[in-house]
């Protein structure tokens, strides 16, 4: 497999502004009526308009048949190997919360889940609850969590509420390792799993871990919809060389998700807002345009509604964001990129494994369609490329890198 770093000398100190969109889940599969996937069938004007003077292609997010995450899809548009980057997402949520972590710290992410009395899930995301809702959970386990836990000696215990359902533990021990079990079962009407010990080393943090979880049950046990959380995204916490370091790129993130802050700050990005809805992203972007080499905008929607297993109203979220993509196009940035972090097709529920379409629009582009779908990108001068050689030809049609050898 060829190595996705680019030899520092070829790094420009100078160049274009580049403006990444990540539509999160974009990829779709065909719908078994039209034949058209979720993209395709989507009215997207803006879109179709970029794609007839863009370059278009496919991206793999990891490699062949491996299904991504949105950490390790992301680490990837950011330039870094997905196979030798590992970050769990527990660690993204606690950085994307504003969370300071610490070397060492074990961040878990939590699902606020609904649970029956026997303990069995019967709903894995308690209803989606709202931001208030799922705050007032955390408080209470915040609250509960200081009392009937046993820690080593200087141990800490550290709950933060990122959106909706989702929520990140910090535990704070010595020697503490994160190769554990989740305890999300992915399915309902099960008890979830116990957080094993994937390896010996892990003992502890799975006993530490273990009395945490059941003491949480204890406290939600009377909750309605939430009355447990599920564990899941392990990771303790260490550092990355950043853009800045890496590609010579000063950096911004405009994201209304915690967790999209928290894999742009590992990078070393700073944090715009965040946006209260995605006119004020577009808004933030315009503002800051001229003050950073490199814009991540990220929209959630489309990976949600594909997660509900719902086709027409992924394709609405799409819709959706064509209607403001007018605006990000108007600012006329020298590269602008659209693509997804991985598919999220409606007929699956769930990330998938197959390619994302992407499009980078400069005036070096080669363009060879006028839509914007898996077929026209399948078609375009890019071809199917691995997702962590995309920052190389974000910096290429910037004018950011220099000539390779004699």
């Amino acid at each position: 497999m060829p190595s996705a770093r680019i030899p520092d000398d070829l790094v420009k100190s100078g160049g274009g502004r580049i403006v990444l969109v990540v539509l999160d889940g974009l990829g779709g599969l065909p719908h078994p009526e039209s034949g058209l996937t979720e993209l395709e069938a989507a009215r997207t004007p803006n879109l179709d308009a970029l794609a007839a003077r863009s370059s278009l292609g496919m991206l793999l997010p990891v490699a062949p048949g491996v299904t991504p995450g949105s950490g390790p899809g992301h680490l990837a548009l950011f330039g870094y190997d997905p196979l030798e980057t590992v970050i769990g997402r527990g660690a993204l949520s606690a950085l994307g919360v504003g969370f300071e972590l610490e070397a060492g710290d074990l961040a878990v992410r939590l699902n606020l889940a609904t649970l029956d009395e026997e303990g069995r899930v019967v709903d894995r995301r308690a209803g989606r609850p709202s931001d208030e809702v799922g705050r007032a959970a955390v408080e209470r386990l915040r609250d509960g969590l200081r009392e009937g836990v046993e820690l080593p000696e200087g141990g800490e215990i550290f709950v933060e509420h990122e959106k909706e359902h989702r929520a990140v533990l910090i535990l704070r021990a010595p020697g503490l390792d994160d190769r554990l079990r989740d305890t999300d079962p992915q399915t309902e009407g099960v008890e979830p799993n116990a957080p094993e010990a994937q390896d010996p080393a892990a003992e502890d943090a799975s006993r530490i871990l273990a009395r945490v979880l059941r003491r949480a049950r204890e406290i939600l046990s009377d909750g309605d919809p939430i009355s447990g959380v599920l564990a899941r995204g392990y990771a303790v916490h260490q550092g990355l060389k950043g853009l800045d370091e890496r590609f010579g790129l000063r950096g911004v993130a405009i994201a209304r998700y915690p967790m999209y802050r928290g894999v742009a700050r590992l990078v070393g990005m700073e944090i715009a807002g965040p946006p209260s809805s995605d006119e004020e992203a577009v808004e933030l972007l315009g503002r800051g345009l001229e003050d950073y080499d490199f814009h991540f905008l990220h929209h959630k929607a489309p990976d949600a509604r594909g997660e509900d297993g719902d086709f027409d109203a992924k394709v609405a979220s799409i819709e959706a964001a064509d209607r403001w993509m007018e605006g990000v196009a108007a600012l006329e940035p020298d590269v602008l990129v659209v693509t997804g972090d991985h598919s999220t097709p409606a007929a699956m529920a769930y990330h998938s494994w197959h390619s994302v379409p992407v499009l980078i629009q400069s005036r070096w582009a080669r363009p060879s369609a006028k839509t914007f779908g898996e077929t026209a990108c399948r078609a375009g001068d890019l071809g199917i490329l691995e997702a962590r050689h995309l920052m190389a030809l974000c910096l290429a049609h910037a004018g950011r890198l220099e000539k390779f050898g004699a």
